[in-house]
């Protein structure tokens, strides 16, 4: 199984990412690593994964969450560090 963010595989921890939030009438998941998790929600608004962020493509876009997928790319799985909201 490969994280919907960072596209790495998913080790011994998963959470599951409501792609559209759970508040805004979201139902769809995806497996996501905690720290990929953390720093979705970091980078951007419930009303904005609500919006054109519920594209995985297009959130990759957004300045601080490529700049993480890049950093994060040679990572092991299980990678953990705090994250930073940067909203």
């Amino acid at each position: 199984m490969a994280c919907a963010l960072c596209r790495r595989p998913i080790g011994l921890q998963v959470e599951w990412h409501h792609r559209v939030p759970k508040s805004e009438g979201g139902r769809e998941t995806v497996p996501v690593h905690p720290i990929c998790h953390r720093t979705i929600h970091a980078s951007a608004t419930n009303a904005e994964l609500a919006g054109p962020l519920a594209d995985l493509d297009t959130l990759r876009e957004v300045p601080a969450v490529a700049k993480f997928v890049k950093w994060v790319a040679d990572k092991p799985a299980d990678f953990r560090v705090p994250v930073r909201r940067g909203r």
